[in-house]
């Protein structure tokens, strides 16, 4: 069995004039980022392996979700190939993890995330949110044979706050 944990980067600040990938998270993102990582606590496998997007924002998110999960920040692994926007090329880069892994957690971008989601999952999620947690079990015993997977949580930002 496998399982996948999908995390959408936290809100973006689009107030500096700097390239796509230098975005840092706004004050919105930081408070959301901390809001869900302060409460999956009991969603995550103990053992468990972390890719992130070397974007800035998703860097980010994976540092805060780390800083409250307690995770060593030097086991979230950065991956250019992750900075995509594209279903398929994020379909590849989870297949080409080792099989020796059970669970993985990945913190990457919307459109790639929700078609994935949508693609694997048995839920339909018109959009993952930013911050958006969603986990998938897979009965494969291999990364490269997902196709049908179950969807056993969806949390966003918004299920956890009161306005």
């Amino acid at each position: 069995m496998k399982n996948l944990i999908l995390i959408r980067h936290a809100k973006s600040s689009w107030d500096a004039p700097i390239d796509d990938k230098q975005r840092f998270l706004s004050t919105r993102g930081v408070k959301d980022a901390h809001l869900i990582s302060q409460h999956i606590d009991t969603l995550i496998p103990k053992t468990n392996l972390i890719w992130s997007s070397d974007a800035k924002r998703a860097s980010e998110t994976a540092i805060i979700f780390a800083q409250n999960l307690n995770w060593p920040l030097e086991s979230i692994i950065f991956k250019e190939d992750l900075y995509t926007f594209d279903c398929t090329k994020l379909e590849k880069e989870i297949k080409r993890c080792a099989d020796e892994y059970e669970n993985l957690i990945l913190f990457g971008h919307n459109e790639a995330i929700t078609e994935f989601v949508n693609k694997f999952g048995d839920v339909f999620i018109d959009n993952v949110p930013t911050t958006g947690f969603i986990s998938i079990s897979f009965p494969e015993d291999s990364w490269t044979k997902i196709k049908n997977g179950k969807t056993a949580t969806i949390l966003f930002p918004r299920d956890l706050k009161n306005d």
